[in-house]
């Protein structure tokens, strides 16, 4: 079970994450839980550590941040206690969770649980730290933002526990943002494939690391509310959405537990912009040195159009990254003007990413035809395109998100009936 820094942020809260844990224990289950600290606390780390040294050491600054989920940990295990619960905690070197030695951003190596484990089998509940290691030096190392759900799914898979809860402000994965969308749908389940696109164009209840270990540790994920009264029943009893293996979904089609659909969700974001350079070269080469500054200053770019060549041997790039690197992207490209020869650069920040996801696209024709016909009918202009096996996004203005958002939850049948 994980349980986010919204649901753990103050004593309250704490005390009700406390009272669905020993629900779930009382079912004879053995019983992990990871949690995040109190929301906001990793920001208020995170500022001290600057104003303490702007030039801060980064294995100081992961003892520093690391200190939130420590204290949450320790909190949830006297408040299980109160209950009547046997539990304590595990931080990150007493597991242990081995890390790479990269403070701020490690990665998981291997985490032997086995002392863990024994005392889960005695009865007792298991609290863990999410988001801190533990490197090959001996020190404390944490794994990025989002690096709970990812610190879950490690210890889920290094228990064999029969699946992970990650306990949210939301209740689950719906087909579009029910606040945009009022017909939105709960899903029932998705596979980890459309989960990992979802989460990567713009659904926020999942991190994309998280559901790409999940995925390759075979790990079955279920999202649920963390909200909801002390007497609510045991997770098994009160399901969110499942994400799991395409084989199991294939199972919970013929069980008849649910509908295949060809188009899983909407997914918007609004966190792009968009760069153009003109008159490019039109040579081999021109491209690669447009992106490769930008990929050696782990700049991720997203959509990529080249225009059709001009007569004089000049073509115009059009390309998409993070709104957060735009200025420093712009910057990286104005150093290299000479070197790739382009006239000049525009950028519009006031752009979104509309995506539809679906496994059912692999074996479905119409679904691309119907997106764009759909945004036509109704005046809303492409910009530009980029698809996967899986998924088709298209750039649009910020203004017409929502509306983009509302035509094709409808022209797909994701409309829940009243």
């Amino acid at each position: 079970m994980k349980f986010g820094g919204t649901s753990m942020a103050g004593t309250e809260r704490i005390r009700r994450v406390a009272g669905i844990v020993r629900a779930q224990a009382a079912k004879d289950s053995e019983v992990a839980v990871v949690v995040s600290a109190m929301a906001g606390e990793t920001d208020r780390l995170v500022n001290f550590c600057r104003e303490a040294n702007a030039l801060y050491d980064p294995a100081e600054y992961d003892v520093v941040v690391a200190s939130g989920e420590q204290v949450t940990s320790g909190l949830l295990a006297l408040t299980l206690q109160s209950l009547g619960c046997k539990a304590r905690s595990w931080l990150g070197w007493q597991v242990p969770v081995a890390t790479e030695s990269a403070h701020g951003k490690a990665r998981i190596a291997a985490i032997t649980a086995d002392a863990m484990i024994a005392r889960l089998e005695a009865g007792e509940i298991a609290v863990v730290p999410g988001f801190q290691g533990l490197s090959e030096e001996g020190r404390v190392t944490t794994l990025g933002r989002g690096g709970s759900d990812t610190s879950a799914v490690a210890v889920a898979a290094a228990i064999d526990a029969t699946r992970c809860d990650i306990y949210t402000d939301v209740d689950g994965v719906y087909t579009t943002d029910p606040r945009i969308v009022a017909k939105a749908r709960k899903l029932k389940a998705v596979t980890y494939e459309e989960m990992l696109e979802l989460a990567s164009v713009g659904a926020k209840v999942l991190q994309t690391r998280s559901v790409g270990l999940a995925m390759k540790a075979g790990v079955r994920l279920q999202v649920l509310s963390s909200f909801v009264g002390e007497d609510a029943v045991a997770a098994d009893d009160l399901p969110g959405t499942l994400i799991v293996s395409d084989q199991e979904m294939d199972e919970l089609v013929k069980g008849g537990e649910m509908e295949r659909q060809h188009v899983t969700g909407i997914a918007h974001d609004k966190n792009e912009a968009k760069i153009i350079l003109t008159r490019v070269p039109d040579k081999p080469g021109a491209v690669a040195d447009i992106f490769a500054p930008l990929a050696d200053a782990s700049i991720n770019v997203d959509m990529i159009i080249q225009n059709v060549g001009r007569d004089k041997g000049e073509t115009d790039v059009t390309f998409t990254v993070p709104q957060a690197d735009l200025a420093r992207a712009q910057a990286l490209l104005e150093d290299r003007r000479g070197e790739i020869g382009f006239n000049r650069i525009i950028t519009d920040s006031q752009i979104a990413k509309i995506s539809v996801v679906g496994v059912g696209m692999k074996s479905h024709a119409g679904v691309a035809s119907t997106m764009f016909r759909s945004l036509s009918d109704r005046g809303i202009n492409i910009q530009a395109i980029s698809t996967s096996e899986i998924k088709i996004s298209v750039m649009i203005d910020e203004d017409e998100t929502e509306l983009a958002v509302r035509v094709l939850h409808t022209a797909y049948g994701l409309d829940a009936e009243d």
